[in-house]
């Protein structure tokens, strides 16, 4: 009986010890940061009334001159270092990478195998899969990809002229949802090899699961703070993170797309093939001895998974706020669409790779956007093993402690991009590029394990933008939201309302 008794009081009273030593984890090495809460640690309203990147913006600009390179911070209980420095930054992406190879971030292969993509994956698992996929995104893949974006986007054009009469003012068009309709339809054909329609057809499960995905969490409170905060615990307890209805409608789509390709010999230029490949492949041995496991049929459906989401979110958000800031920045749209007209004039009028590649406005417009409205907040990765700071060598960041790289904070600070908060594709002429650290501009992160879809995301964006710009122009209007009212439920820069755009035919 006392035995209990002990036990009740005695149990409570480590947890909170745990708690209390791990809050004040920083502030007992000497380390800045501000006073944790409790449970939010310090992103009190995430998820609620505060957006992930004002939370990090606002830490960065407090500490920001602080002279530390890092300072202490809490994802709710995960103990981080908040990096400072973009030195330090560079460090930890690119010259010590062997040290900060893993994010730390929850996965579950066996429970949860949506989640166990490569953005997730770590270690030699990581390492494996990045290797395998990284032949799909090289520039011979993109060229055989980049006839079904065009067809796409011819399909884009279609839709949205049909909707925009010839006669003058145009019309009111909500761009945001059509942006997302033309990358699901993009990705539909380039992952799986499917025609979506949601251009002809916008409620389709395919929109559906995707949005839910980002926006509807499978967990309540406690289940969100335990993958967050503890994800080793959080798979021991064999928690899941994916939806069930998502889950079961991707393992579905995969597992019969990959039965029909199969049974017919059906060969495609898309991801799906270099995947199913990979799979009847199955295990083989490297001339050192290596073992190269084969994939089975959860980790092939969360890659495809992980590249839907990740190639329709952040390209279709990408290509609404260009057109939002072109539309309110009419000299900037008018010498865009000059110049996508010339190099059009030089490649007989008819849109290419390479015609693509040579719309360097275009590409100075994207990397704006991307710096104004960087949509992944920050980066994550995980020390591997005790590591001194160079130029501090008091300064000692212990294993397993998580970092975090501010990217969106850093592309608002001052001292790194004068007056900031202005739309300014000069930012990006080749001059200043070449001026800048790369670290400095981190949408698609840096080092061995930055985006690997970067360069398709790049050419269904240019691609879509391009023929925008080309056939209409877009201004603002009375229902424009400025500035917009940004969703605090998810972790990717997504607005509340919609962005509704005057549209013309050109």
């Amino acid at each position: 009986m006392w035995a209990l008794i002990y036990l009740l009081f005695a149990i409570p009273a480590l947890l909170a010890y745990i708690f209390y030593r791990n809050l004040n984890y920083w502030r007992n090495r000497g380390i800045p940061q501000e006073t944790p809460h409790p449970l939010y640690g310090n992103i009190k309203g995430f998820k609620k009334d505060r957006v992930i990147h004002h939370i990090n913006e606002e830490y960065y600009n407090k500490f920001r001159k602080s002279g530390f390179p890092f300072v202490g911070f809490h994802f709710l209980h995960k103990r981080s270092a908040f990096v400072i420095d973009t030195k330090l930054a560079k460090n930890i992406l690119i010259k010590d990478f062997a040290n900060f190879t893993d994010r730390g971030l929850f996965h579950n292969e066996r429970d949860d195998p949506l989640s166990a993509h490569l953005f997730n994956l770590d270690g030699k698992r990581w390492k494996e899969m990045r290797q395998r996929l990284s032949p799909t995104f090289t520039s011979g893949k993109m060229k055989f990809m980049f006839p079904t974006i065009i067809k796409v986007s011819e399909e884009f054009i279609n839709v949205i002229t049909e909707q925009v009469p010839a006669k003058t003012g145009g019309a009111i068009i909500e761009i945001k949802e059509l942006m997302a309709r033309f990358t699901t339809d993009v990705i539909g054909c380039c992952a799986f090899g499917i025609e979506c329609n949601t251009l002809r057809t916008p409620v389709t499960d395919f929109r559906t699961m995707a949005q839910k995905s980002l926006t509807v969490p499978r967990n309540g409170k406690l289940g969100t703070f335990l993958l967050f905060s503890f994800p080793k615990l959080a798979r021991k307890l064999r928690l899941r993170k994916v939806p069930q209805d998502v889950h079961e409608f991707f393992m579905r789509l995969v597992d019969e797309t990959i039965a029909y390709r199969e049974k017919e010999k059906i060969k495609r230029n898309d991801f799906m093939e270099m995947l199913i490949e990979m799979k009847q492949k199955g295990s083989y041995t490297l001339d050192n001895g290596e073992v190269i496991k084969g994939l089975d049929i959860g980790e092939l459906a969360a890659q495809v998974f992980v590249f839907y989401l990740a190639g329709f979110e952040t390209s279709s958000s990408t290509m609404s706020y260009c057109l939002y800031e072109l539309a309110q920045h009419q000299a900037i749209q008018d010498k865009l669409r000059e110049d996508i007209n010339s190099v059009l004039e030089k490649h007989n009028n008819k849109l290419t790779y390479e015609c693509i590649k040579d719309m360097r406005y275009l590409n100075q417009i994207i990397s704006e956007t991307l710096r104004l409205y960087t949509i992944v907040p920050h980066l994550e990765r995980k020390a591997l093993n005790d590591y001194v700071v160079p130029g501090h060598e008091k300064l000692v960041i212990e294993k397993g402690t998580q970092m975090i790289i501010p990217a969106a904070a850093y592309h608002r600070d001052e001292d790194l991009y004068p007056d900031p908060e202005t739309f300014d594709p000069e930012r990006f002429s080749a001059e200043q590029v070449a001026s800048r650290d790369s670290v400095e501009w981190l949408p698609f992160g840096d080092g061995p394990r930055n985006c690997i879809g970067m360069r398709f995301g790049q050419m269904q964006t240019r691609v879509g933008l391009a023929q925008l710009i080309k056939n209409f122009k877009f201004s603002v209007c009375d229902q424009t939201e400025i500035p917009l009212t940004y969703d605090p439920r998810t972790f990717v820069l997504g607005t509340v309302y919609g962005i509704n755009l005057r549209v013309e035919r050109i």
